[in-house]
């Protein structure tokens, strides 16, 4: 029923929108915008800008691309090129300075900090590991665009295969807007065994009416993130890793612990978020407005686990042959709030909340006379509410939520303030506390392996966490986090018959996190950015181990060639993290897991890159880890996972606007 209700109003939406005749778009002044601001606000060292002469529209102006992200913030199309956009060309398309890839692109990341601001109340889907490509609501964005907007996104990968992400939104109407897109990936990788293969669907639409008072989000995500696995490298091929003999430089001759086995996630979701304004807002500083706002969304995932024979790497397994595992979620949720604004007051939301959720395995498993159910499934009821305010220079933001009703207790706050002494100067702080019942594998599990089945009744996870920033043009961006963990869960190898189980600890971790972001300009064309990161963790346990520092720097020239028509960059980056207790991988659950057998880390990584501009083209090429060579090969991105070698990679990236 929940299923056919959200088609319902997908449906609606989507045939609204074409019954409007074709118009143009105007720039729009409401009071859930925040103004138009450039995607890329740390342009140092460039001073190339976005023209409008590709625009074949004369009428249409840069500014009017618009990208409205899921919280109605709107920034617009940036076809600049910066040191910013060289850091996010990559499988994520994010700056990845926190995460360390593994050596194929696609397969996961080995997270060097972490972040505990966040205002969920459920538990997470398990195979965390598989997520990071995995497009949640708040990584979809919507559209208003004067002309049709495509934009092209090309890169090699290794070996065999390359990976792509294709993007097209158009305007049908003033009032409607759609955008399709797909990101795919096939790369066959360096070791044996480690292909990977992935798809994300995207379609978003959105609606408005001409009179302004109703609006429309809705999005379909379809994804398929498939991973083979290899365990990793045997123990005993670690030491002709390492040695760097040349009889080993061909890493498909390495031996791996097995080459049977693939794991698999894949979900769908369909997401509407809608409001209407009673009292609508008549201009920018219109006095008052109130609106009833309501968000219904859908999503239905699995992660299976497939390997043809039982490979003693997890122990014991109760058939030999064609082992599976596969876990589901279903969970549709309903918000229904409604929200008022006061160019005095501020702007007031509240609103109840309702997850229907369904986890769990179409078995029953009995193991040493303990049953291990099949099914986490019930009904949670949610009050919220948001609050924010601009005076000046000054702003103010609290959220709050809490579970009243259902099997999972769950609570968050937040509260911020920020300070715009003037356009070059900014400072914030913020608040956050956070009770939430650990992720879903951790609490129920199942597996053909015996060790891999287990129900637990964990406490909450607790985190508070204050932080502050400070953003200058003079001293760059500096930003410092400090959080306490209580009842913190974790993976790690039972110590009896050196298998994985999950873990909570009654001892409070205490995390410090500090990171400086700032370019320096000299010579003219040349740019020295650097990117620091230090932190500190007191933990007696040693289950929240991270590296103590972290640097990126990059050194490049930028300048025009060709009376313009070509603007170029071209530089080194180092990046080095210090050696810490790295976290190892689990292939079975796609989960990281804690390990103090070794150290890793305090391997040096070199890359070269020219990047170019021609109109709305940017090219990318780079030689990576170019020093891998000559520093030594006792780099890995976990124990047994070698990182990369030196390779080099081209990529584009290409905007039409018609």
């Amino acid at each position: 029923m929940s299923k056919i209700v959200l088609a319902f109003f997908l449906i609606f939406g989507i045939y609204s929108g074409f019954a409007q005749k074709p118009g143009y778009i105007e720039k729009e002044n409401n009071s859930n915008n925040q103004g138009f601001r450039l995607n890329d606000s740390l342009s140092n060292g460039s001073t190339e800008s976005t023209s409008n002469k590709n625009i074949k529209n004369l009428d249409a102006k840069i500014e009017m691309y618009a990208i409205i992200s899921h919280l109605k913030d709107t920034t617009y199309v940036d076809t600049t090129l910066t040191i910013q956009k060289e850091y996010k060309f990559n499988y994520l398309r994010r700056d990845n300075f926190e995460l360390l890839p593994f050596s194929n692109v696609g397969q996961t990341y080995n997270s060097l900090s972490y972040n505990y601001a966040n205002n969920s109340i459920m538990p997470l889907f398990g195979a965390r590991a598989r997520h990071f490509n995995y497009m949640e609501i708040e990584d979809i964005h919507y559209y208003h665009v004067p002309t049709p907007l495509t934009e092209l996104y090309y890169k090699t990968a290794f070996e065999q295969g390359q990976q792509v992400d294709a993007f097209f939104t158009v305007n049908t109407s003033e009032q409607f807007n759609f955008s399709v897109a797909y990101k795919g990936l096939r790369s066959l990788g360096k070791y044996q065994h480690i292909l990977t293969s992935t798809g994300n669907f995207r379609f978003t639409s959105s609606f408005k009416t001409k009179n302004k008072r109703y609006f429309a989000n809705a999005h379909i995500v379809m994804q398929d993130l498939l991973n083979e696995e290899n365990g990793g490298l045997q123990d005993d091929n670690i030491q002709y890793f390492e040695s760097g003999n040349p009889e080993f430089r061909d890493r498909a001759v390495l031996a791996v612990n097995f080459e049977d086995a693939e794991n698999l996630l894949k979900g769908k979701r369909f997401h509407l978020d809608h409001y209407y304004y009673i009292i609508k807002p008549k201009d920018s500083i219109s006095r008052n407005s109130l609106s009833v706002n309501h968000v219904i969304s859908f999503e239905d995932k699995y992660f299976e686990y497939n390997q043809t024979r039982a490979n003693e790497y997890f122990g014991d397994a109760f058939q030999s042959r064609d082992l599976r595992d596969r876990v589901t979620l279903e969970n549709f949720y309903n918000r229904l709030g409604v929200s008022y604004n006061n160019s005095m007051l501020g702007e007031l939301q509240l609103g109840v909340e309702h997850n229907n959720y369904n986890y769990g395995y179409d078995k029953v498993v009995v193991i040493n006379n303990q049953n291990i159910t099949n099914r986490l499934k019930g009904d949670i009821i949610s009050i919220g509410g948001r609050y924010q305010k601009a005076i000046n220079k000054f702003s103010l933001f609290g959220e709050a939520g809490l579970n009243v009703s259902g099997d999972f207790e769950g609570n968050f706050f937040t509260g911020r303030a920020s300070y715009s002494l003037n356009e070059n100067n900014r400072i914030e702080a913020q608040i956050n506390h956070n009770a939430t019942a650990p992720n879903y594998n951790y609490l129920l599990y199942q597996s053909v392996y015996k060790n891999y089945n287990w129900q637990n009744n964990f406490n909450n996870i607790e985190t508070q966490q204050i932080s502050f920033n400070l953003d200058t043009k003079w001293f760059g961006n500096l930003s410092l986090n400090y959080t306490t963990i209580n009842d913190y869960v974790y993976f790690k190898k039972d110590g009896v018959d050196d298998l994985i189980k999950p873990f909570q600890t009654d001892q409070t971790i205490n995390y410090l996190k500090l990171k400086w972001e700032k370019g320096f300009n000299f010579l003219r064309k040349f740019t020295l950015y650097n990117t620091v990161m230090y932190q500190n963790v007191q933990d007696n346990n040693k289950v929240f181990n991270l590296p103590e520092l972290t640097t990126r720097n990059t050194l490049y020239y930028s300048n025009h060639f060709f009376k313009r028509a070509l603007f170029l960059q071209t530089g080194v980056t180092f990046s080095y993290f210090s050696k810490y207790y790295m976290n190892a991988y689990d292939p079975l659950m796609a989960e990281f897991y804690v390990q103090t057998d070794r150290e890793y880390g305090a391997f040096p990584r070199f890359d070269f890159f020219v990047n170019a501009k021609i109109q709305q083209i940017r090219i990318y090429l780079k030689a990576e880890h170019f020093n891998s060579a000559w520093t030594g090969y006792d780099f890995y991105s976990a124990p047994n996972y070698p990182y990369r070698d030196f390779t080099v990679r081209f990529g584009v990236v290409w905007n039409f606007f018609l």
